[in-house]
C-alpha cells in the first residue's frame, strides 16, 4: 500500500512536468518539429523552418515558414524550384522586399521521396541571373508533423 501512495504523486508530477513543457503557440509547435533553413546573398537573408505535414492526398506537403530581410536599399526575392522523378518546375517567386525591412517567406510545396527543392536569393524581383548559390530544402532530416 505504501507503494501506491508514492507513485501517485510521482505519476502527478510526471503529468504536470508534461503539461508545463508542452508548447503553446503554433510557432512553438513547428520550433520543436521543423528543421532550419537560410541563405544570404549581398545586403538580403532569409531563414526560418522546414516541415512535412500530410495533405490527405498520395503525397505529403512540404512546408517552409520564414522571414526573407533586407538592411539595404535595393530589391531582393526569394526563390524556390522543385524537381520530381527528374522533371523539373519553373523558377518560383516567393517573396520580395525593396529597401529596409522583413517580409513573410511562406511555402507549400507537394512532396515525396523523389523530391529535390532550392531556394535562393535573387537581387531584383523579376530575373534570376544575379543570385546567391542554391541551397537545398530537401535535405534530412526533413521532420514530419
Amino acid at each position: 500500500m505504501r507503494t501506491l501512495f508514492r507513485a501517485v504523486p510521482a505519476a502527478a508530477a510526471v503529468g504536470l512536468a508534461l503539461v508545463l513543457t508542452t508548447p503553446a503557440s503554433a510557432s512553438e509547435v513547428r520550433s520543436a518539429a521543423g528543421v532550419e533553413w537560410s541563405t544570404e546573398f549581398e545586403t538580403a537573408t532569409a531563414a526560418g523552418l522546414r516541415w512535412i505535414e500530410p495533405s490527405g492526398s498520395f503525397s505529403d506537403d512540404l512546408v517552409l515558414d520564414g522571414t526573407l530581410s533586407n538592411t539595404g536599399d535595393g530589391c531582393y526575392a526569394v526563390w524556390t524550384m522543385f524537381i520530381d522523378d527528374f522533371a523539373g518546375s519553373p523558377a518560383s517567386k516567393q517573396a520580395e522586399i525593396c529597401g529596409p525591412g522583413s517580409v513573410a517567406v511562406d511555402v507549400r510545396e507537394d512532396y515525396d521521396v523523389t523530391t529535390t527543392g532550392y531556394l535562393w536569393i535573387c537581387k531584383g524581383t523579376a530575373a534570376t541571373s544575379d543570385c546567391a548559390p542554391w541551397e537545398t530544402i530537401t535535405w534530412w532530416p526533413i521532420n514530419q508533423k
